[in-house]
C-alpha cells in the first residue's frame, strides 16, 4: 500500500512539475519560483557531486535555472519527466564547468611553464654575459703572450698549474708567477684601471 501511494505521489508531483514548466514557459514567474523551490535541492546536489565545490555548484545551479527559464517552452513531457530533464540539463552544465576549469588550469600551467618558469630576465642576463665576455676578451689582449697562454690553459683549458707547467715545459714556479701576474693585470683591466 505504501509503495502504491508513493507511486501516485510521484506521478502527481511529476504532473505538477510539468504544469509549472508550462506556466513558466508563458512567463509566469510565480510558477517558475515554485518549480525552483521544489527542485533546486536536486540540481544543487548533482552539481555539487560533479564540480566538488560549493560556490561553483551554486553558480551551476543558477545557470541551470536561467536556462530552464529561457527554454521552458521547448520542454517535451512525452520524452522526459521534469526531473529527468532538469537533471540532464544540470549534468551537462556541471560537466561543462569541470571541463572549462580543467582547460583553464591546463592553460595556466602551460603559460607558467612557458613564461613564468624563469627566475630572471633571460635577455638581460644574456646581454650582460656577452658584455662580460667581451670585456674579458679585450682585457686578455693586455696580457703578455706568455701570461695569456698560461691563464688560458688553466682557466679555459681546465688544467692544473702542474699540467700547464708540464705542457709548456716550464718550471711550476714560473707558471704560478705568470698566472698570478696575468690575473692581477686582468683584474685591473676589468676593474677599469687599464685599457
Amino acid at each position: 500500500m505504501t509503495d502504491e501511494r508513493n507511486y501516485h505521489d510521484t506521478i502527481e508531483s511529476s504532473e505538477r512539475l510539468v504544469e509549472l514548466i508550462e506556466a513558466a514557459a508563458t512567463g509566469d514567474r510565480e510558477a517558475f519560483t515554485e518549480f525552483y523551490r521544489e527542485t533546486s535541492h536536486r540540481v544543487f546536489g548533482l552539481a555539487r557531486r560533479i564540480v566538488r565545490n560549493q560556490p561553483a555548484a551554486e553558480e551551476v545551479t543558477q545557470e541551470v535555472y536561467l536556462q530552464v527559464w529561457s527554454i521552458a517552452d521547448r520542454y517535451d513531457s512525452t520524452r522526459l519527466s521534469p526531473i529527468a530533464w532538469l537533471l540532464m540539463l544540470s549534468h551537462r552544465r556541471a560537466v561543462d564547468r569541470v571541463r572549462a576549469q580543467q582547460s583553464a588550469t591546463d592553460r595556466e600551467i602551460m603559460y607558467g611553464h612557458t613564461h613564468l618558469g624563469r627566475d630572471h630576465d633571460m635577455v638581460s642576463e644574456e646581454v650582460t654575459q656577452r658584455l662580460e665576455e667581451q670585456s674579458v676578451i679585450r682585457c686578455l689582449t693586455t696580457l703578455t703572450a706568455l701570461q695569456r697562454e698560461a691563464v688560458a690553459l688553466t682557466y679555459y683549458g681546465s688544467r692544473t698549474y702542474s699540467e700547464v707547467a708540464d705542457h709548456l715545459e716550464v718550471p711550476l714556479s714560473t707558471i704560478k708567477t705568470r698566472i698570478r701576474d696575468g690575473l692581477k693585470r686582468l683584474a685591473t683591466c676589468l676593474g677599469g684601471g687599464a685599457n
